[in-house]
């Protein structure tokens, strides 16, 4: 589009100004660097420690007990009488290939613990890993 003025052709200015997307974009940034390791942390259970400790190297289905004994599938709360159903229902695979991580609270009764493999055993699922920490040295 052109504009006569005196005898002169002027052009439209048509440059988009990216001052406030890159202000917006740097906002999101760290508002999501600063949510990122809340959401990752899920359900805090105080988790026992010992002296043989190896690491986590893949992602696994987490099953975890809190301190009141409520039982959660990655993080969403479920009843122990509903496991075994969810746990078949969730995975991909034959049961008997996938792995489960059991992550409970140091505080928990053995009665509660036991009831929560009883159930993972029920959905067809044999290969229970705990979850531990290790031992500070000192």
């Amino acid at each position: 589009m052109a504009f006569s003025a005196k005898g002169r052709t002027q052009t439209a200015l048509a440059e988009i100004n990216i001052t406030p997307l890159v202000d917006v974009v740097l906002v999101l940034l760290l508002i999501f660097m600063l949510t990122a390791p809340v959401l990752q942390s899920g359900v805090i259970v105080a988790i026992p420690k010992t002296r043989s400790v190896n690491q986590l190297t893949e992602e696994r289905m987490v099953v975890t007990i809190d301190k009141d004994q409520n039982v959660f599938l990655q993080d969403k709360p479920v009843n122990v009488n509903d496991l075994p159903t969810l746990l078949k229902s969730v995975g991909s695979g034959p049961a008997t290939k996938r792995i489960i991580y059991l992550r409970a609270d140091e505080r928990v009764p053995f009665g509660a613990f036991a009831s929560v493999m009883d159930a993972v055993k029920q959905a067809g699922i044999t290969d229970i890993s705990i979850v531990t920490r290790p031992i500070e040295a000192k």
